[in-house]
């Protein structure tokens, strides 16, 4: 999924059409009651928000700058541009809580 990693403080409108599911000690994902879509991965701890890029009108300002869990990404697709490439082990040790 394209996300933008948005930080804490992030408002919903419309929480009541919200579902979220904790995946984890540490982490829950959110979705929309009525059509399923996913809207967004929240890390619990820092309340820290990794929003769905198809939320957003205009994509332009946003710079494609690193990937997670890219050992578990599909061998038949890669992304032209370089970016920060962080393996599932690394991303667990970065935002897991110890």
């Amino acid at each position: 999924m394209l996300s933008v990693h948005c930080g804490p403080g992030v408002e919903i409108e419309g929480r009541d059409q919200v579902s979220t599911y904790q995946s984890s000690d540490w982490a829950e994902r959110a979705f929309c009651k009525v059509c399923g879509t996913h809207l967004y991965y929240r890390l619990i701890p820092a309340d820290d928000h990794i929003l769905s890029i198809g939320l957003f009108d205009d994509t332009q300002p946003f710079e494609f700058r690193e990937q997670i869990f890219i050992d578990r990404k599909p061998s038949s697709y890669e992304f032209a541009n370089a970016t920060t490439n962080l393996t599932e082990a690394e991303v667990f040790a970065r935002h897991a809580p110890q």
